[in-house]
């Protein structure tokens, strides 16, 4: 079997047109762009031109508004660090329990440098409650950071209306959009969005690349400091080719919006229907009626994610999990965890991430080998017997995590 790649939320593969408008930038066009000779000229009109791509693929009204960073993570510390070091009177910072770790893992330690963290919970099919969170919003609130969409479930948040309610309360509003970037049309200039994260290699750029939206008039304290490159916010010489390379994948990424939601969407679906219909005591996680068009979590109850992963990899398949392997012991992830998926679904889940590279033939490939490797690891669990799962199997299943 040829190897399929459905990883896509992890990383994707750099498009050859991206790779083609690099390579100069390493050969021909390797002057600093901040030199005032002729070897910087065409690597500034390489920047400005990079810059205004990305402006067309999220719709911001400026290119000025764009500030190139090293990645997702990145973008993200910055804009909370920003919006807590422009408003030191500010102590409080509303997120939701389903975040990524560079969200969560920066509040964690903002915690215990004393400040406030509203962490929203979330519903069984990962939806926000919105009157929850309007009682959370406050003259003390620094800044609401709400990712666009789950990198899990492929969940989408209202987070146009969330950066409404949170400008009229006064508060800032940053966006991990990191998963949404080039999935779903954007248009940041019709929003009350302050900031927004996004990066390279989730939409076919090469890796180490990143963006930080900052909308004009926002405060804004520089994270990095020391040369005065993007206009004296983001120190540190740019990162030339990959900076171009990012540029060409926001516009290739425009042009495939429509094909990521009807082909890409499809594929998806088709994946989803078989294994569903296929295989007994399976169901797809977060919310099936607002999601990425590329992205399917589906849990297997009574075995274990890894397993999975492992004879899928023997197939030639990549996906992902999401339990993680800490200690010694198989914990579910965060994310479903915050979900309450039940005990004996959370460590099976199995995450399908699609691309445009992928194809209906691999889809196919897929559903020929997921009923036999499901039904050969439950004939391994203790926790199956025959045709079904043993009575009470949700006992053997005692959460390890308060």
């Amino acid at each position: 079997m040829t190897d399929i790649y459905l990883d896509n939320n992890a990383t994707t593969k750099v498009d050859p047109a991206v790779v083609d408008v690099m390579i100069p930038y390493f050969l021909e066009q390797y002057g600093n762009p901040s030199s005032i000779h002729k070897f910087a000229d065409g690597v500034a009109r390489g920047l400005k031109q990079a810059r205004q791509q990305v402006q067309a693929l999220i719709g911001c009204e400026h290119d000025s508004e764009i500030i190139f960073t090293s990645c997702g993570t990145e973008s993200n510390s910055t804009a909370i660090l920003s919006a807590i070091k422009a408003q030191p009177n500010k102590k409080e910072i509303i997120t939701t329990t389903v975040e990524h770790p560079a969200i969560l893992s920066l509040c964690d330690y903002l915690e215990k440098e004393g400040y406030t963290i509203h962490r929203m919970p979330v519903d069984k099919a990962g939806r926000l409650n919105l009157e929850s969170y309007k009682k959370l919003l406050s003259d003390q609130v620094a800044i609401v950071s709400v990712m666009w969409a789950n990198n899990e479930t492929g969940t989408i948040f209202p987070v146009v209306e969330m950066a409404a309610l949170a400008n009229a309360a006064g508060v800032m509003f940053h966006t991990d959009a990191v998963q949404a970037v080039g999935k779903i049309p954007m248009m940041l200039q019709d929003t009350k969005i302050d900031m927004l994260s996004l990066s390279g290699h989730k939409l076919h750029a090469p890796k180490g690349i990143g963006v930080l939206y900052l909308r004009r008039g926002t405060r804004y304290r520089p994270l990095l400091r020391g040369g005065h490159q993007e206009r004296g916010r983001r120190a540190g010489t740019e990162n030339t080719a990959s900076i171009v390379g990012l540029g060409k994948a926001c516009e290739l990424a425009l042009s495939h919006i429509e094909y990521e939601n009807t082909k890409v969407k499809a594929m998806r679906d088709r994946l989803e229907r078989g294994i569903t219909e296929q295989i007994p005591h399976c169901f797809v996680t977060g919310d099936m009626y607002n999601r990425l068009p590329n992205t399917t979590d589906i849990a297997f109850e009574y075995i274990e994610g890894e397993s999975i992963l492992m004879l899928l990899n023997k197939a030639g398949i990549a996906a992902s999990s999401g339990s993680a392997c800490t200690s010694g012991s198989l914990e579910p992830s965060h994310v479903m965890r915050a979900m309450d998926i039940p005990y004996t679904a959370a460590h099976g889940t199995i995450r399908f991430s699609f691309s445009r590279y992928n194809t209906m033939h691999e889809v196919d490939e897929v559903l020929k080998v997921m009923p036999g490797i499901v039904a050969t690891l439950r004939k391994l669990s203790p926790y199956w017997e025959g045709d079904g799962p043993v009575a009470n199997p949700e006992q053997a299943f005692a959460p390890t995590y308060s």
